[in-house]
């Protein structure tokens, strides 16, 4: 029997490795469907249009907004990001897990609406560490550095909202566990009991 996909929800600080992680994590597991973000933001390089995000104009996500085309989206350092209800309806009507890749206002606005999903933050190291992985991604000014940093603080704080605390001080380590939490989720009773048959009775009890 088709039991609903389940939508696992990751989130950090700009810097803690949430990309990476998300990458080696549906690399593995080839169930897993990653939903696509819309943003405003200037592609980088490396970047493709549909593949790490939708890449779209301020007048076209402001549209997508009017339309109430998004279950969730906000704006994160001076760029807008959203992700589209149907993208998570049909991978839901599909039976497929999700993987989605948010900012923590995104998140919150995810876990207010009453979206059944699982939530995971990914911690750095120290902020130290956090400082290093931004410099190192060479991919902004000292000017954003320091306020993705000064963000940093704020996002952190969020963490104790979220079902899961994974700490990237290893890669290898911390894709693991990610995984782990979703093996773990996918076998947590009331999921698994969709997929049982009638005849053990069970369905009626939950």
């Amino acid at each position: 029997m088709k039991r609903k996909g389940i939508l696992f929800v990751i989130s950090a600080p700009s810097g803690a490795g949430k990309t990476s992680i998300c990458s080696e994590v549906v690399d593995r597991m080839p169930h897993l469907r990653q939903s696509i973000s819309y943003t405003t933001r200037p592609k980088r390089e490396g970047e493709q249009d549909g593949v790490d995000y939708h890449f779209i104009s301020r007048r076209q996500f402001d549209q997508m907004v009017h339309d109430g085309a998004f279950a969730e989206w906000a704006e994160v350092h001076g760029n807008s990001y959203g992700t589209a209800k149907d993208t998570l309806q049909k991978a839901q009507d599909d039976g497929a897990d999700v993987l989605l890749d948010i900012d923590f206002q995104g998140a919150a606005q995810l876990r207010q609406s009453g979206l059944d999903g699982v939530f995971l933050f990914i911690m750095p190291p120290s902020m130290k560490e956090l400082e290093r992985q931004l410099i190192n991604r060479d991919t902004d000014s000292d000017a954003v550095i320091k306020r993705r940093m000064q963000n940093a603080s704020n996002e952190i704080a969020q963490a104790v909202h979220f079902d899961y605390v994974v700490v990237n001080d290893q890669l290898p380590r911390a894709v693991e566990t990610v995984m782990a939490i979703m093996r773990a989720e996918s076998s947590r009773t009331r999921r698994a009991i969709e997929t049982l048959p009638d005849e053990f009775g069970l369905k009626s009890s939950t």
